[in-house]
């Protein structure tokens, strides 16, 4: 294909925790890349999801939700979010349908739009959940605030919104070449993509308290064959945590949470690597690692 005829770029995806973004990224990609869980700050970096079309490849960057931060890793995280629209080709912007006006966290991320004045789309996310009468009108609150190129409204878990939204976007793209080898789906290594997997299902399994209080650490990952000759990844990750009463809570009465977060990652590996995979997982403890910057620096931007 000649280059002349080929759009590239990449999309940001911004807006508020919780309300849907890491969720559509894996739906835009078709592939399980970013963690989901229905808990705030569910993701702390950015991460890139490609999608390859037959002219065109659009690089998706996920970003952490705009929320007031609390500690060094909170800093950092809203630092992401809005250093990654910066080199934006294109913005996705994702609101709640059920917003009844623009909140103050969003009000923040529209006043970066204008004073960068990026090329935004606004998906209204979660319409389910509302009447059509409050779609639309939240729609021209929105639409008095910003000259958005498109508005979508949709629900990220609804596959039917896939093809809508990326359409809209190449035609809001540039000529340009290829940045990512069409066999690939994400910048995430298997390593971190094995990180994210455990950490998604801690987020899901875990109480309030606990999940945001943890990080994963893959120590070991390696290919072998097995004894019939399959492929197997031997996998050995440290669940960390601040208190040795959420080690109590992760690890669980007589090994059970710890079993079965293990046992649900797993699954999601050998789902996404296509081969069989012997993991083992430990918890310890690492007092106010929040703060730490060898591990928050982690989360940068990159």
């Amino acid at each position: 294909m000649e280059e002349i005829n080929f759009k590239s770029g990449f999309v940001t995806l911004i807006g508020r925790t919780n309300v849907g973004k890491s969720t559509l990224l894996n739906l835009l990609v078709g592939e399980k890349i970013a963690a989901i869980a229905n808990k705030v700050q569910t993701t702390r970096t950015a991460m890139k999801g490609i999608v390859n079309r037959p002219n065109c490849q659009i690089v998706f960057i996920d970003t952490p939700g705009i929320h007031k931060p609390k500690t060094k890793l909170n800093e950092t995280m809203v630092e992401t979010s809005f250093s990654s629209i910066l080199d934006a080709d294109i913005v996705l912007f994702l609101i709640e349908a059920t917003s009844t006006n623009i909140g103050k966290g969003d009000s923040i991320i529209l006043e970066k739009l204008k004073e960068k004045k990026l090329k935004t789309i606004l998906i209204i996310n979660k319409i389910d959940l509302i009447k059509r009468e409050n779609l639309l009108k939240l729609i021209d609150i929105y639409r008095k605030e910003y000259p958005f190129e498109a508005v979508i409204p949709i629900s990220a878990t609804n596959n039917k919104y896939k093809e809508v939204i990326l359409n809209e976007i190449e035609k809001n793209l540039n000529f340009g070449p290829a940045y990512y080898d069409i066999e690939e789906y994400t910048d995430q290594t298997f390593r971190q993509l094995a990180q994210e997997m455990i950490r998604e299902k801690a987020l899901k399994l875990l109480q309030d308290e606990v999940p945001h209080g943890i990080y994963v650490e893959v120590e070991k990952m390696k290919q072998r064959k097995n004894k019939q000759g399959e492929p197997i990844y031997d996998i050995e990750a440290t669940i960390y945590c601040l208190r040795e009463s959420h080690k109590g809570i992760i690890i669980g009465k007589n090994g059970e949470m710890l079993k079965k977060i293990g046992k649900m990652a797993r699954i999601d590996m050998e789902n996404s690597f296509e081969t069989k995979v012997n993991l083992k997982t430990w918890v310890k403890v690492n007092l106010d690692w929040q703060s730490k910057d060898k591990i928050v620096n982690q989360f940068k931007l990159k």
